[in-house]
């Protein structure tokens, strides 16, 4: 995308954790982390229309959220108020990540909203000042708006890029909505994971901490995740669930794969991207 405009659509791609470990935890509550994003070619849609008033409209509302309360209405409305912007706009998203499924959806819908905005608004924000504003949002906005696979710290919004290989993933989708907040606030989920610099992280190293608590709490992730290491060992599970997900060097392989998983289980193949499609957008 060199020069969207506003009849442009706009991806909000997907992410995969190719580690999680939860090294600390502050005052606050928040969880100190530490995690490779990967962003693959699965995502969400959107489209933007001006509107002749200041307002902030979802055309397409997800059943269930109110849309005061999503991540694109609240997106918006805070550019609007961080750069006094008068201007408004109609949301049209097209949604295909699934809700509480660890692929960054909701997140990468507020990243490419503020991006996108920001753009056909031209508030002028740069890319910093609007992963500090996406912080504010969520702890994986930033990562959507940095646009770059990355080793990230912190609550998630420190960042170290990375060059990552070529891959095709194979994901699994079970049959199950896991809120990120159950596992994160779990007492027996491990918080005491030896930190590492980011220089010293290898592909295909580490593993996902919040695992073993989904697994526990949640039997259709453990099957879904059973299922996938019967065919690829290295398979894992991405964020705090409930997507399970597994690397392959082609995509013939991780094809071949997917026809060998049960009959009934959701799951699709993704490329790995070697940026966020947005990652140039100014």
């Amino acid at each position: 995308m060199n020069s969207p405009t506003w009849d442009s659509a706009w991806p909000a791609p997907a992410k995969l954790n190719l580690f999680l470990h939860v090294v600390g935890c502050r005052d606050d509550g928040y969880h100190l982390l530490q995690t490779v994003f990967r962003f693959i070619d699965r995502a969400d849609t959107l489209r933007f229309t001006p509107r002749a008033d200041d307002d902030i409209v979802l055309a397409t509302p997800i059943p269930g959220v109110p849309p005061d309360s999503d991540l694109t209405v609240r997106a918006a409305r805070l550019l609007q108020q961080a750069t006094a912007c008068r201007q408004g706009a109609t949301i049209h998203l097209d949604k295909r990540l699934p809700m509480g499924g660890g692929l960054g959806g909701g997140s990468s819908d507020a990243a490419t909203v503020l991006l996108a905005l920001n753009h056909l608004w031209q508030t002028g924000l740069t890319r910093a000042q609007l992963e500090k504003l996406g912080l504010t949002l969520g702890a994986d906005v930033p990562v959507f708006v940095h646009g770059r696979n990355t080793f990230a710290e912190g609550i998630g919004e420190a960042f170290t890029d990375v060059d990552l290989p070529p891959e095709s993933y194979l994901v699994v989708h079970p049959d199950a909505h896991v809120p990120t907040a159950a596992i994160f606030g779990a007492p027996e989920l491990r918080r005491d994971t030896p930190a590492m610099r980011p220089g010293d992280w290898r592909h295909g190293a580490g593993r996902n901490d919040l695992e073993a608590v989904a697994c526990a709490r949640f039997p259709a992730v453990a099957a879904a995740l059973a299922c996938l290491k019967a065919l690829a060992p290295q398979a894992m599970m991405t964020g705090s669930g409930a997507c399970v997900f597994s690397g392959f060097a082609s995509r013939g392989d991780a094809e071949a794969a997917l026809g060998k998983l049960p009959a009934g289980l959701r799951a699709w193949v993704a490329d790995g991207l070697p940026e966020h499609p947005l990652a140039k957008i100014q």
